[in-house]
Order: C-alpha cells, then structure tokens, then sequence
C-alpha cells in the first residue's frame, strides 16, 4: 500500500524518513476520512495550543516527586543515609545531616555531593540510583525539616 508521511509543522517531507517520529506518523494515503486531494498534515495552532497548554506544569510535574515517592525518600534518608549519618542524622561515621547543622551550606553543594559523592571519603555517588528530582527534593528536606525519627 502507498504510504506518505505526515507533513511536519512545515508541510515539508522529513529529509530522512526513517527517522522514528515520522515512521509513528505515516498514514496510508488513501485516508478516507480526508476530503479528495486534501493531504494529511497538522494544525500549527493546534499543536502552538497544546505546547503552551502544558508549558505551566512541566516544571511542577518534573522538579516534585510524587507523595509516595516522597515518603521513600524519607525512608531512604533514615535508613540508607542514617546508616552512616547516624539514625538520627546526627551524626556517625558520617556528619550530622539536620537542617541545624546544614544550614551554613549551599544547596548547591548539598546537591553536588549527593549526585557525585565525596572521593577519599565512605560517601557514594547516588546519581545512578536517584532522579535529579529526588536529589533536589531530598536537599529541601533535609534544610526545611528537623528530621528526628
């Protein structure tokens, strides 16, 4: 069956067509759903419409873990942290990780350490294990809550 591809905001045929977006977009050419000589394609304002749409809540959706996960991270700060930190965060082979004792720190070093880890010291990296996110969240955590389990 005769197949062409969809038109790509422009109107202009993709200049590889083996590229996966234009593959998922192909239609058979005889749509029947399409008035005689009317080619497929999409509606720019249509789709300017849903880019901005959903512009507003990316960043929300993106940068705020779920409340579940939100609560395994809490679990995985007093247990897998705790476990060096002190299960209090107080302390232990490792420093104190309450917001009293974090609070000259910058976020930014507070984030980089648990991304990348500290080299000659037991700390890991947890960057393979934690999305950018839970990172994020777990450094507002730790400076907004006097944790004490």
């Amino acid at each position: 069956m005769l197949q062409q591809d969809r038109a790509c905001l422009a109107g202009t045929r993709p200049a590889d067509p083996d590229l996966r977006v234009h593959k998922a977009l192909r239609v058979n050419a005889t749509d029947p759903g399409l008035p005689p000589g009317q080619k497929p394609g999409f509606s720019m304002s249509g789709l300017l419409f849903l880019l901005f749409a959903t512009l507003p809540c990316l960043p929300a959706c993106a940068d705020t873990p779920s409340a579940q996960r939100q609560q395994e991270l809490q679990h995985l700060l007093v247990q897998d942290c705790g476990s060096c930190h002190g299960m209090r965060l107080t302390g232990g082979l490792g420093p104190a990780l309450t917001s009293t004792a974090l609070a000259g720190k910058s976020r930014e070093l507070l984030v980089a350490t648990i991304r990348e880890g500290r080299a000659g010291t037991p700390m890991p990296p947890w960057k393979d294990l934690l999305a950018e996110a839970d990172i994020n969240w777990l450094v507002d955590y730790m400076l907004q809550t006097e944790h004490r389990p």
